[in-house]
């Protein structure tokens, strides 16, 4: 059995935000379990050809960490994963990692007031990437009791894979895009991917390059705006090392850009008609068939589903390498792929670009609280937190990147520095004593979410999106508002949040 004050669950941006976070306010003694083999979360997971950010790359970093060596506007799957590998020895946090080290439950132990967290060797579910060249001791089973619990396990984790008649009878590679399979022989194959969301517009162009022929099967077409950007010269990395202001100010920059797009994603009638016109040029410049036009031209608001970037997904498309299925892929018979339109098309391989469990969260199954809920029945209707970082019945429990806590504006990373400082903030003033939330500061939070998304685009755009939990019809995943806004609901958190701990009983 191993005793610490802080167990973090995820090594990906919120786990190492948040234990760096408590190493800077002097917060020693913390231990940061990740299942896999390194750390880096989505971007160790998702290795498919043509990943990429589309945030630009100076502010999808930690403020305290800006690298001058990105390679251009938007950065490449494999910088962003060195990129935190770069973090964790710039923060002294080498030592606190257990990696291969599964959370398999966590309970409260009310009569001690603690975390008994249960670990593994071996991931808790299927399909975990195991990236072996950060290899670690077999440490077996073990239990691991902590004064606090940090969740930081990420919302894109597991892999969404559709209920499909008879995908089970395919011959061929079948794979889901976070978990791709790079044994599979795609050069010169009749390739089919299932899904047009922000991993397939980046595939389908590398795709296209180099497969016979790609069939791809569109349930929704995406908003698509262009993506721009440049790749940055010897000399401008070199300016970019030589003075931190430039860097200072561009990071600048880029947040205000990104805090004035929310009035398009968000709902803003004159802002969102802005955008769309650009998403509609876009798209007419690039595909001159009228009927694919068509057939690629979303038919709800823009900003409703995730607005996507790319410069070379329409011309993929438009090019004849493409066939565009209007319509999910609702059967398999062997080889032969049906379409929900009732076309048939033959592939050699399959890629399923289905998304991710994002409002249902695996690792909430593992979570007992208080009287013995779990965190997923606490949210049987949709996820739900005081201050998106905090859940009642959960005592000295903080979740990063889950209710409320994700952006479809700028950089997630923005707001895990801020549900970070919170952490570090709470605990500075816990003074030992225990952490309860109090239920009505949640709910008051939640209907204070509500509020506030009622008249987003995400709730009245016309569209099924993975922002909104289908059990309530509530938006769980994004905070409707700005990074500025968030910072300061989040600053004006007092400590009122938590009850006050019950008087000792006199003997």
């Amino acid at each position: 059995m191993t005793r610490v004050e802080v167990a973090i669950v995820g090594a990906g941006f919120a786990g190492i935000g948040v234990a760096s976070a408590l190493r800077r306010a002097g917060r020693e003694d913390v231990v940061v379990l990740e299942r896999a083999a390194s750390v880096g979360g989505t971007w160790r997971d998702n290795t498919y050809p043509g990943i990429a950010c589309d945030v630009p790359s100076h502010l999808y970093g930690f403020a305290a960490h800006p690298n001058p060596s990105w390679s251009g506007t938007y950065a490449k799957g494999d910088e962003i994963r060195a990129y935190l590998e770069h973090v964790v020895d710039a923060e002294g946090l080498r030592d606190r990692l257990r990696l291969r080290t599964a959370m398999r439950g966590a309970q409260w132990d009310a009569a001690l007031g603690l975390w008994r967290i249960s670990t593994g060797s071996s991931g808790t579910w299927p399909g975990t990437p195991d990236h072996g060249d950060a290899p670690d001791e077999d440490r077996g089973d073990e239990v691991i009791v902590a004064d606090v619990l940090v969740l930081a396990c990420g919302r894109l984790t597991e892999p969404s894979i559709p209920r499909i008649a008879g995908l089970e009878t395919f011959p061929g590679p079948l794979f889901h895009s976070a978990r791709w399979d790079h044994s599979a022989e795609l050069a010169g194959a009749r390739v089919a991917i299932a899904g047009t969301g922000a991993s397939a517009i980046q595939i389908v162009p590398e795709l296209a390059r180099t497969a016979a022929h790609v069939t791809l099967f569109q349930r929704t077409p995406a908003w698509i705006v262009p993506r721009g950007g440049d790749s940055y010269s010897d000399a401008d990395r070199a300016r970019f090392a030589a003075t931190p202001q430039a860097l200072e100010a561009l990071r600048a920059d880029l947040y205000a850009e990104g805090e004035a797009r929310f009035a398009s994603r968000s709902g803003d009638s004159d802002a969102a008609a802005e955008a769309e016109a650009v998403a509609r040029a876009h798209l007419e410049r690039q595909v001159p068939d009228a009927a694919l036009r068509a057939a690629l031209t979303p038919d709800y608001a823009f900003g409703c589903k995730r607005v996507l970037l790319s410069d070379d997904f329409y011309p993929a498309v438009a090019s004849g390498a493409v066939s565009l299925v209007r319509g999910a892929l609702s059967s398999v018979e062997g080889s032969t792929l049906v379409g929900s339109d009732g076309s048939r098309h033959e592939a050699d391989a399959l890629v399923l670009a289905t998304g991710f469990a994002s409002t249902r969260q695996p690792y909430a199954e593992l979570v007992a609280g208080e009287d013995g809920t779990t965190l997923a029945a606490h949210w049987s209707g949709g996820m739900t937190a005081f201050a998106s970082t905090v859940v009642a019945g959960f005592p000295n429990l903080f979740v990063l990147n889950g209710p409320n806590a994700s952006l479809g504006h700028s950089s997630s990373v923005l707001m895990i520095e801020e549900q970070a400082a919170y952490v570090a903030r709470v605990l500075d003033d816990r003074g030992g004593r225990v952490l309860r939330v109090d239920p009505e500061a949640e709910r008051a939070y939640t209907a204070e979410i509500a509020r506030a998304a009622a008249s987003t685009r995400w709730m009245t755009g016309g569209c099924r999106n993975w922002y909104v939990d289908e059990r309530s019809g509530r938006l769980t995943l994004l905070w409707p508002g700005t990074v500025d806004a968030f910072r300061a609901r989040i600053a004006r958190a007092d400590g009122s949040e938590f009850l006050p701990e019950p008087a000792p009983v006199p003997r």
